[in-house]
C-alpha cells in the first residue's frame, strides 16, 4: 500500500478556547490516558470506541473507531510527535463504506497555545490523503477523485467542527483536575 501524499483528500482545522492555563495543559498525557467513555462523549453519536496500545517497536498508538459520514473508520494513530502542547498522529485508516472497504492516510494534529486571560486555545487539525488502495477503490466504483474528495471534505469537516470544542473542554477538565490533585498533594 502506498500513500499518495501529493493528493489532498480533505483538510480541516477548528479551534476552541480552553478555560485552563497553558502551563497546566498536557495534550499527550490526555490523549494517551483518555478513558473510552470520555472519548465517546467528545462527538456523540459518531465516536464508537477507542483504545491505547503500542506499535511492535514501542511507539504509542491510539485506535479510534468512529463514523465519518457514511463510513465506519478504524484509525490506527501512531505518535510521530507527542508533547504537552503538540501531538502529530499518523494513521493508515480502514474505511468501511456501504459499497466496500478501503484505506486512507489520516494525519491528526492536536495543539494548544496560550491566549490572553490565562487561558489556552486548542486546535484540532485533520488532513487526509488517498492511498493507492483508495484510488483503485473509487475507480472500481465509478467515482472521480474530485467527487470522493468533496464527500470526504464535507463529512470530515463537519465531524471535526463538532468534536473540536468537546475535545478542548475535555483537555481543560483533565488539566484542571491534575492541577488540583498536585495542589492537594503538597
Amino acid at each position: 500500500m502506498k500513500i499518495i501524499s501529493d493528493k489532498l483528500l480533505s483538510k480541516s482545522a477548528y479551534t476552541a478556547e480552553m478555560d485552563a492555563p497553558i502551563a497546566s495543559i498536557d495534550i499527550a498525557e490526555w490523549l494517551f490516558h483518555l478513558p473510552e467513555a470520555e472519548y465517546l462523549r467528545c462527538c456523540p453519536p459518531d465516536h464508537i470506541g477507542s483504545g491505547i496500545t503500542t506499535t511492535d517497536d514501542g511507539r504509542p498508538m491510539v485506535i479510534n473507531v468512529e463514523m465519518i459520514g457514511t463510513g465506519l473508520v478504524i484509525q490506527h494513530y501512531i505518535a510521530e510527535e507527542a508533547t504537552a502542547h503538540y501531538c502529530r498522529m499518523n494513521s493508515i485508516s480502514d474505511v468501511f463504506t456501504p459499497v466496500g472497504r478501503t484505506q486512507v492516510n489520516v494525519i491528526w494534529e492536536l495543539s494548544a497555545e496560550a491566549i490572553e486571560g490565562g487561558r489556552a486555545r486548542y486546535t484540532n487539525s485533520v488532513t487526509s490523503h488517498p492511498t493507492d488502495v483508495f484510488m483503485d477503490f473509487i475507480a472500481a466504483h465509478g467515482q472521480s477523485f474530485e467527487q470522493a474528495a468533496a464527500a470526504r471534505q464535507e463529512a470530515g469537516g463537519d465531524h471535526n467542527r463538532r468534536e473540536t470544542p468537546l475535545f478542548a473542554a475535555s483537555i481543560a477538565r483533565r488539566a484542571i483536575a491534575r492541577s488540583q490533585a498536585k495542589s492537594q498533594a503538597k
